[in-house]
């Protein structure tokens, strides 16, 4: 009988284990894939696109790939997403490549301060 009784308590801590293993479990999205954060060849939607095709979840981390000096990473709100504007950006990563951990649900926008008029900007929505 103990050792049933043993038995079964380790099979809760596993399965409560493997539960929380996964819950916490974290991806790191590379932005752009192969690609990587640079100027759009095939049009301004190519980051939209990406973006549609993943899901990004709080604890993700997003890895800008990209050479310094050639381009940046800024956080901006959606009006500076929208307008190209950096006024009232949150961050601004100058060194590539440059890994941002999403840490709270919304929607995030992230512009390259340089090109963000020739489609070099993102938006993703983090769960």
């Amino acid at each position: 009988m103990s050792f049933q009784l043993n038995q079964a308590a380790v099979m809760i801590v596993m399965v409560a284990y493997m539960q929380f293993h996964t819950t916490v479990a974290k991806n790191t999205h590379v932005v752009g894939g192969p690609a990587g954060w640079t100027i759009p060849a095939s049009g301004s939607d190519i980051y939209s696109s990406w973006a549609a095709t993943k899901t990004f979840k709080v604890g993700d981390d997003l890895v800008f790939n990209f050479t310094t000096g050639k381009h940046t990473v800024a956080e901006v709100p959606l009006q500076g997403y929208d307008q190209c504007n950096t006024t009232d950006r949150t961050h601004i990563y100058k060194t590539g490549p440059a890994t941002i951990a999403l840490t709270k649900a919304g929607t995030r926008h992230y512009i390259c301060t340089f090109h963000c008029k020739m489609g070099q900007k993102l938006s993703v929505n983090v769960k």
